[in-house]
C-alpha cells in the first residue's frame, strides 16, 4: 500500500517508544531482583526457565574448533568484516591531551575501560555480525577484557565470530538474565564497566533497568531502515533493500519515500514477487505492514521527512547523493546511492551495525570507540592562577548559597604563595 506523506508525518512526530510494556518491565524487574541478590542460583534458574538450560560458560577451545571448522569462505568473510572494522575504527581520535601554561596544567586523560560486556542476540537469526560489530571495536578501543553472552545454545558460528573478534570469555546466556549477571556479577559472570549490543525487548529493557550499576551504550531496539529514492532508482534493488530489512523481525521498519508514483508502483509489484520465494516472508510481511511506501512532493519534503523520523539507517537512492548529504540531520549512519546498501553495512561496510534506533538518533549516535574510553579532567594550577581565580569561584559559590566552598576558595586565594613556597 501506498501512503501519502501527510499519513505518515504525524506517526513519524508522535514515534511510541520501544519500551512502553509495563507486564515486561515488572518480570525484568524480578529478574534483576533475584540475580542480583542470589547470584548463580538466579540466574541458573531463570536461564532454565526461559531458555531450557543453565548459563555455562563456553571455553576458548571450543571457539577455535568451531572456527577451524567453518569452511574457507566464511572464514574470509568473517576475517575480512574485522579488518574493515579495525581499519575504519582506528582513524577515531582517541588520545588526551596535557597542556602547559603560565597558569600550570589543564588537560584530560583519556583511559579505555577494563571489562565491557557485549550482548549477542540469538533467536531465529542469531546474529554472528554482532559479535564482529561490537568486540572489534572494544578491541580497537583498548579495552582490558571482552565478555560475550548470547543465548543458549550458542551457534558456532557466533563461538568462530567471538574468536575472530579477539573476545576474551563467553557465556552462553540470554535475556535480561544475562543483562543482570553482567551488570551485578555473580560467582561464575565477572561484572562488566559497560554493556552494549542490542536485544530484544527484554534485554534493552534491562539495559535501561541497570543503567548507574554499569554503563550501556545506547538501547537498541528492533531495527529500521528508510529509504529516499527519485526516478533514478531501481525497483528491484529497492525492493530488494526492504525486504532485507523487514526480515529481522515482525516489529522491523522497512520505509520507502519519493516523489515519483511510477517507481513506487514499480517497488510494490516487485515486493509481491519477491516475497514470494523468500524463506522468511511471513516475518517480513508482518513488518512492512508496520511501514511501507510514502508518495511525498519532493525530494526536500522526503529529506524533511526523514530527519522527523530519524532512522537507524538512512539510504539515498538518489542522483549525485552527495547533494542531498548537507540535508541529513538526524540518523544512525548514512548509506550513498543504491549501490552502498544497507546490508553492507550490516556485514562487512567498515562502521558497526549498533546504531541508534525508535528515533534516538535526534541525539545520539552508533557504536564506536569512545564509547569505550572515559575521560578524566586534569587540573594543576599554580598558586598565581588559584590567588587570580579563587575569588570569582568564590562568589559564584555564595551566589549558590554553598559557604564551605566559598571558604575553601578564600583559604587559597590568601594562602596561594605560602602553599607554594612549602
Amino acid at each position: 500500500m501506498i501512503h501519502p506523506s501527510d499519513q505518515v508525518r504525524e506517526r513519524f512526530a508522535r514515534r511510541k517508544p520501544f519500551l512502553e510494556d509495563e507486564a515486561a518491565l515488572a518480570r525484568v524487574r524480578q529478574i534483576l531482583q533475584e540475580i542480583e541478590h542470589e547470584g548463580d542460583a538466579a540466574l541458573d534458574r531463570w536461564s532454565e526457565r526461559l531458555d531450557g538450560f543453565p548459563a555455562e560458560e563456553i571455553p576458548k577451545r571450543a571457539w577455535r574448533e568451531a572456527y577451524d571448522d567453518l569452511n574457507s569462505e566464511l572464514r574470509d568473510a568473517l576475517e575480512t568484516s574485522r579488518e574493515r572494522i579495525e581499519a575504519f575504527y582506528a582513524h577515531e581520535p582517541r588520545g588526551g591531551f596535557l597542556e602547559a601554561s603560565p597558569e600550570g596544567l589543564l588537560g584530560q586523560l583519556v583511559r579505555p575501560l577494563e571489562r565491557v560486556g557485549v550482548y549477542v542476540p540469538g533467536g531465529s537469526a542469531p546474529l554472528i555480525s554482532s559479535v564482529l560489530m561490537a568486540a572489534a571495536v572494544a578491541r580497537v578501543a583498548g579495552v582490558g577484557e571482552v565478555v560475550v553472552a548470547s543465548p543458549p545454545r550458542v551457534p558456532p558460528a557466533i563461538l568462530a565470530a567471538a574468536w575472530v573478534a579477539g573476545a576474551d570469555r563467553l557465556f552462553a546466556m540470554g535475556g535480561a538474565q544475562a543483562i543482570a549477571a553482567l551488570a551485578y556479577g555473580t560467582g561464575r559472570v565477572p561484572r562488566v564497566d559497560k554493556i552494549v549490543g542490542p536485544g530484544n525487548r527484554y534485554v534493552i529493557l534491562a539495559k535501561r533497568e541497570v543503567y548507574g550499576a554499569v554503563g550501556i551504550e545506547a538501547l537498541p531496539g528492533p531495527t529500521e531502515t528508510l529509504i529516499v529514492a527519485d526516478a533514478s532508482a531501481d525497483a528491484r534493488l529497492l525492493a530488494a533493500d526492504l525486504l532485507a530489512q523487514a526480515e529481522h523481525g515482525p516489529d522491523s521498519e522497512a520505509w520507502l519515500l519519493s516523489p515519483d508514483p511510477d517507481l513506487l508502483a514499480r517497488v510494490e509489484a516487485e515486493l509481491h514477487s519477491q516475497l514470494a520465494t523468500l524463506p522468511r516472508a511471513e516475518i517480513a510481511r508482518k513488518a512492512l505492514e508496520r511501514s511501507g511506501l510514502v508518495r511525498v512532493g519532493s525530494l526536500e519534503e522526503a529529506l524533511e521527512l526523514a530527519n522527523l523520523y530519524a532512522p537507524e539507517h538512512l539510504c539515498l537512492s538518489v542522483e549525485n547523493p552527495i547533494r542531498w548529504l548537507g540535508k541529513v540531520q538526524n540518523a544512525g549512519g548514512v548509506f550513498l546511492g543504491e549501490h552502498s546498501c544497507e546490508a553492507l553495512g550490516d556485514y562487512i561496510a567498515g562502521p558497526s551495525h549498533v546504531m541508534p534506533t525508535a528515533g534516538t538518533a535526534r541525539f545520539g549516535g552508533g557504536l564506536a570507540v569512545r564509547d569505550f574510553l572515559k575521560i578524566i579532567p586534569v587540573v594543576g594550577l599554580s598558586s598565581e592562577a588559584v590567588a587570580k581565580l579563587a575569588p570569582l569561584g568564590a562568589q559564584l559559590a555564595r551566589e549558590e548559597g554553598l559557604e564551605a566552598h566559598a571558604r575553601a576558595l578564600d583559604l587559597r586565594a590568601h594562602n596561594g604563595s605560602r602553599s607554594d613556597e612549602r
